[in-house]
């Protein structure tokens, strides 16, 4: 299968906003300490989707399906690090962000992209956010920000911390039955600093699996 620093901060306010900022509150909080966090967790079994690609969809260099629809915007604005570790790590972070919101918009947390891009407390920790969502008959709309990356790696080479920002300001929630849309103006709750944790899945070449996930909320370092 082909695949393809700046400091981070020492103490983040743990609430899991990953998903649901600007689009509705979280409550999982998570702890940080002076290694990587979540670096020793245990790498699970990608799982393969069986259902063709489709037209207009979007594959990984995993062979998994991570599409969206065309109003969920997922912007990812940073450059990758010349590390090959590193890049693969931040690619993979990004699809991990990507497979939860595949996961909202298909309405299960079992699609293959969350099960092959998570493990461990990143696979909870998806699943809590897309259950949560589709438990309330919600999905998400507009564009989010990501973006003043930034990569950190483990001395043992298996585990990569990847820090960023986002901007969540003009993405909101929508209800599917209605298609509503709850807008929200612009504010500092839109602004959140995340680091996921990393780590390199055993034999599958190139493959990332975030397996814990940081977040500081209205992180004014973001505006």
């Amino acid at each position: 299968m082909k695949r393809r620093s700046l400091p981070v901060a020492t103490a983040l306010a743990a609430t899991a906003a990953l998903l649901l900022t600007a689009c509705g509150g979280g409550d999982d909080k998570s702890s940080d300490n002076d290694k990587i966090a979540g670096a020793d967790q245990g790498s699970k079994k990608p799982t393969k989707s069986a259902e063709p690609a489709g037209a207009g969809s979007e594959d990984s260099p995993d062979g998994v399906d991570v599409s969206l629809p065309k109003d969920m915007n997922l912007v990812f604005d940073w450059d990758k690090p010349k590390a090959k570790n590193e890049a693969a790590a931040m690619d993979d972070a990004a699809n991990y962000v990507r497979a939860i919101y595949r996961g909202i918009d298909k309405g299960t947390a079992k699609d293959a992209a969350v099960t092959t891009y998570s493990t461990g407390e990143g696979l909870t920790y998806a699943k809590t956010q897309i259950d949560r969502r589709v438990d309330g008959g919600w999905t998400a709309t507009g564009t989010r920000r990501h973006y003043q990356a930034a990569t950190r790696s483990a001395a043992n080479g298996n585990s990569v911390e990847v820090a960023f920002c986002v901007d969540s300001n003009k993405f909101y929630s929508e209800e599917i039955k209605t298609g509503k849309v709850l807008k929200t103006k612009p504010s500092i709750d839109g602004f959140d600093y995340f680091k996921i944790i990393m780590v390199k899945f055993p034999t599958g070449e190139g493959l990332w699996q975030a397996s814990k996930v940081l977040v500081e909320t209205k992180a004014a370092k973001c505006q």
